[in-house]
């Protein structure tokens, strides 16, 4: 009787699963056709346009779970690569804000000025940067917003230490929706390999997803797309023999519903 409750218990499960999973491939059809048609937009600089492989971003954002009517966080923009392909995306239906230090996002201005980024919202927030420890130095850090559907921290979450992980974090479950999804993608470090000048730009997956979960995240998914089994984990991400070419984890958690 209880084989027969389990068994029965496991094709309910599976078949949740795989209905699911049709149910945000067809979803996600849409959105696919807007990210391909915002990576060929005029705006896009061919210094950015020559990383589209690399960094796949539609099959990036299909295992992230974007879809074109979320309100999106996206911590650490940076120059904007991922900004420049995400406004357009959401410009009809969704929303976007883009979270770091305020003078460090002046450099978005020109690109936040188009009509079509006009869904993009600058989210200043107290963060610094520590150059002696080459971290983020993490003031206290509040979004102002509750009901994010979906936050992207991508290859920025290595600049935090131990206690600025904990703060982001905890902003990031603050942020969301219940059942919102928080999308990490870093280089990869060796686990349990020390921090050291050679290896500061990467992370250690295991340590992250432990991290995430402290602050009270459920881990639903991993991928390969990334990995490149010649990244032998040793080296700076910037020297030549791995620029462009590094390995990198992508984890997907989910905020639990009811929280």
């Amino acid at each position: 009787m209880f084989t027969s409750l389990m068994r029965g218990a496991a094709t309910i499960a599976l078949m949740t699963l795989v209905v699911g999973s049709v149910a945000f491939a067809d979803e996600f059809s849409a959105t696919e056709a807007k990210l391909k048609s915002a990576l060929e937009m005029g705006h896009r600089i061919d210094k950015n346009r020559a990383r589209d492989e690399n960094r796949n971003p539609v099959e990036a954002m299909r295992f992230c779970h974007l879809n074109d009517a979320m309100t999106v966080l996206e911590f650490g923009p940076g120059g904007g690569w991922y900004t420049e392909i995400l406004g357009p995306v959401l410009q009809e239906k969704g929303k976007l804000f883009v979270a770091y230090k305020d003078t460090w996002m002046e450099k978005l201005d020109p690109l936040l000025a188009q009509a079509f980024m006009s869904s993009v919202e600058k989210h200043p927030i107290d963060i610094g940067w520590n150059s002696e420890d080459r971290v983020f130095d993490v003031g206290i850090i509040k979004y102002s917003l509750s009901d994010a559907d979906l936050a992207l921290n991508i290859r920025e979450y290595h600049n935090f230490d131990a206690e600025g992980e904990a703060v982001i974090n905890a902003a990031t479950f603050n942020a969301l929706k219940p059942g919102g999804y928080y999308c990490i993608i870093d280089h990869t470090r060796r686990h349990m390999e020390p921090r050291t000048h050679e290896n500061r730009r990467r992370a250690d997956p295991v340590s992250v997803i432990k991290a995430v979960q402290a602050a009270g995240f459920d881990f639903i998914d991993t991928t390969d797309l990334f990995f490149k089994p010649d990244d032998e984990l040793r080296y700076e991400v910037g020297r030549k023999t791995v620029k462009g070419n590094t390995d990198r984890f992508a984890l997907l958690f989910q905020k639990p519903s009811g929280q």
